[in-house]
This record gives C-alpha cells, sequence and structure tokens, in this order.
C-alpha cells in the first residue's frame, strides 16, 4: 500500500465509485493515481483517459514522488519482459515492483528517496 502526503490526497487518490467502475467517467474522480509508475495526475474530464502530471499536492502542498514509468521500463526490460507483447508481471501492475527496488536499495545502503 502506498502511503499518501495527507488524508485528502489518500481520500482522492484512493476513491472508487460504485456507480462509475472507469474512474474517468466519474464526474467525482480528481486524481488519478498509478501505482506501478508512483504518478499522479488531475483527471481531464473529456470523454477520455487523460489526465495531467501534478507534481505538488493540490491540499497540503507537499512534493509528491518523481514518476517511476522510465524505471518501470528499465525494470522490465532487464528482465527481458516486453509490455507490449509479453504479460506483465502481477507485481509490475500494483506498485509491489517499487517496494522491492526500495528495499534492494535500502540492502544495499543506498536509501529510496521518494518510495514510501
Amino acid at each position: 500500500m502506498i502511503e499518501h502526503c495527507c488524508a485528502d490526497m489518500a481520500r482522492e487518490a484512493d476513491l472508487r465509485c460504485e456507480a462509475h467502475p472507469d474512474a474517468f467517467a466519474c464526474p467525482d474522480t480528481l486524481i488519478r493515481f498509478e501505482p506501478k509508475f508512483l504518478e499522479y495526475g488531475l483527471v481531464v474530464h473529456d470523454g477520455g483517459s487523460a489526465s495531467r502530471e501534478i507534481r505538488f499536492c493540490p491540499w497540503c502542498g507537499a512534493a509528491l514522488p518523481p514518476s517511476r514509468r522510465d524505471r518501470w521500463f528499465e525494470a522490465l526490460e532487464a528482465r527481458g519482459i516486453d509490455p507490449w507483447e509479453d504479460d506483465v508481471p502481477p507485481e509490475f501492475e500494483d506498485g509491489r515492483w517499487l517496494r522491492e527496488e526500495a528495499a534492494a536499495r535500502t540492502t544495499a545502503g543506498e536509501g529510496a528517496p521518494g518510495a514510501r
């Protein structure tokens, strides 16, 4: 489970609407959080699935962790996995890979900035 910067962000990032299974169709959805990339974005309600990446929390002003999108692709490539052609392991879909990477860095004495 990812620990968000504040209660407001946690509420918005984890919002699941019973009436709208697709978050982009829900008018109450403000924030898109993509755990596998550790990305936060403002939802663009234009009928599609667009969002605009944000770097600071709109409620508490805290700096949000940097996106791990590039690192995600690098980690899959290092394992010989093509995300466009191959099945992506479940730990790479829900953010578990970030915790495993952070644990490896901590074990190596590097620390893990941004991973909570």
